[in-house]
């Protein structure tokens, strides 16, 4: 795909854009954007167009998008010089994916919904490192190899990060099981 938008076809950088822009703005959402992960996701896909002359042929391109959505929302929330509430980062979380089928059972959803908004609760208090390794293994769903990738970390970083995050998030949430399926499948 990326060979075809370095040849200049036009529809194969849209076809990337609608392929990842659900995943980019649940990320922008869940790494603090809040309101602005609209345009820190627009702006991302903007600069990874500019830069994709220094990308590198055979690297995935999700890792690498999603690099710069962290990096476009780190840069959106220190020019904004604001704080972004709890309930204004798990709105717009919310906001950019249903997480919970209006078929469901009220009683269900309600503690699914109080049960997310404690996870957010606690990893509001991990430290940016730690909530950047959990977002993106477990709220993006990706890979360890990935994660490392994305963050620029070597793996090992990214292994015991996350597992001091982890054992930080059972500190704070006693109940919290990471889900099934979080070991890598390399």
């Amino acid at each position: 795909m990326i060979a075809r938008v370095r040849a200049g076809e036009p529809e194969a950088y849209a076809e990337l854009v609608r392929a990842h822009t659900g995943l980019a703005l649940r990320a922008a959402a869940a790494l603090g954007a809040g309101a602005d992960a609209e345009d820190v996701v627009q702006q991302a896909f903007v600069k990874a167009y500019c830069a994709l002359g220094r990308f590198k042929d055979g690297a995935s391109f999700k890792p690498w998008l999603l690099s710069i959505v962290a990096n476009e929302t780190r840069n959106t929330v220190r020019t904004a010089a604001r704080q972004r509430t709890l309930a204004g980062r798990e709105a717009a979380f919310v906001e950019a994916e249903p997480l919970i089928p209006e078929s469901a059972d009220p009683a269900a959803a309600t503690l699914e919904t109080e049960r997310r908004a404690a996870l957010l609760a606690a990893l509001e208090k991990l430290s940016e490192e730690h909530r950047l390794v959990v977002v993106y293994r477990y709220l993006l769903e990706m890979e360890e190899s990935e994660t490392a990738q994305a963050l620029g970390w070597p793996r090992g970083t990214v292994k015991s990060r996350l597992n001091r995050a982890l054992r930080r998030m059972s500190r704070l949430l006693p109940d919290f099981q990471p889900r099934e399926g979080g070991d890598e499948r390399e």
